[in-house]
């Protein structure tokens, strides 16, 4: 979804790929997200670098054509890369082992295409599969960022029934208000 010269300019800054690094690495080692993987929304990519680090197979969705290219030519040869949205998912159902997605729910413009994205990570999920991942929430630096941006910040107190009714059970949910929320759930098996 759209964002501001600013905003593009920080999320692929070194300095943003730094602190991704540094915070998703330790979170990561907390899961066990299996053999093949899929990212939704990886933007410029900062998360996928840390991931083909943590997982053997890696798939990404990004469904910004710009970006999408950019991710290719940094990529390609290490992870799937394809175009698409993640509440219209192109893959087989039950493909995946792990769903995750970093820093991007905000980006989606509505909450039912946030509950769709859902859905479909439900989807294409493996019975026992997890989707976790972690967003951003609203504080006056991050409403300053996203001036002119698309900008729906998940509600946390919200998050754990929406993932219910999108298939999900044992939903862990941990925000830090102003700071960011931690979410991860398991498709039934």
């Amino acid at each position: 979804m759209p964002m501001n010269l600013i905003h593009r300019k920080l999320c692929s800054s070194a300095k943003w790929a730094d602190t991704v690094e540094e915070r998703l690495t330790p979170w990561l080692a907390r899961y066990d997200l299996g053999d093949d993987v899929l990212e939704i929304g990886p933007g410029f990519g900062a998360t996928t670098k840390v991931l083909l680090d943590a997982v053997p197979k890696l798939t990404v969705l990004e469904i910004d054509p710009a970006s999408t290219e950019l991710l290719r030519a940094k990529f390609g040869d290490r992870a799937g890369v394809v175009e698409g949205s993640g509440a219209e998912m192109p893959f087989d159902t039950g493909r995946f082992s792990a769903v995750v997605c970093f820093t991007m729910l905000h980006h989606v413009p509505t909450t039912r295409l946030q509950d769709a994205i859902f859905a479909e990570a439900a989807r294409v999920l493996r019975p026992g599969g997890r989707y976790c991942g972690s967003d951003s929430q609203l504080s006056f630096r991050f409403r300053l960022l996203h001036i002119g941006d698309t900008m729906n910040v998940l509600d946390a107190a919200a998050l754990p029934g929406r993932l219910a009714r999108a298939g999900f059970e044992q939903v862990e949910v941990q925000a830090r208000p102003k700071e960011i929320v931690t979410f991860s759930a398991i498709k039934p098996g």
